[in-house]
């Protein structure tokens, strides 16, 4: 197990779909990140508190992905994901794909950067969110 998924508490299931496969049998490198996405959404309703799409106030300002195996049809795979690091305007969040059998399929990172869409520019983390996140980040698992 990696060092990430020991600190890891954040799972959803997500199902491989036959149209996420690409010519070569497997799921296609892009689609991995849409089940993060299906993962990070999750978290964003249940631990940040923001219960609907427009409540969600950040953009991505950055990605590094790594792949471990390919993922394959028929399955669900175990998206997970972890604030790792909170800033003044950005916060970090780790991410995981894993197999039924826990195996390592892709893992990474996010930077989402705070933004304010009405006036089109970064904001600071505003304090009730940056509360919320290292409760629930520091607490027992």
């Amino acid at each position: 197990m990696s060092e990430a998924s020991g600190q890891i508490r954040f799972w959803r299931d997500v199902a491989v779909r036959f149209r996420d496969l690409d010519s070569f049998g497997h799921v296609h490198h892009s689609l991995s990140l849409m089940y993060v996405e299906e993962a990070r959404a999750a978290y964003w309703r249940e631990i940040a508190g923001r219960a609907t799409v427009a409540d969600i106030d950040y953009v991505i300002g950055g990605l590094t992905v790594r792949y471990h195996q390919r993922i394959m049809y028929p399955a669900a795979v175990r998206a997970g994901v972890r604030v790792s690091r909170i800033g003044d305007r950005s916060f970090t969040m780790q991410f995981e794909l894993r197999s039924s059998d826990d195996a390592l399929l892709v893992s990474g990172e996010t930077v989402q950067v705070m933004f304010d869409v009405a006036r089109g520019e970064s904001m600071h983390v505003p304090a009730d969110l940056r509360a919320r996140l290292e409760q629930y980040e520091a607490s027992p698992t």
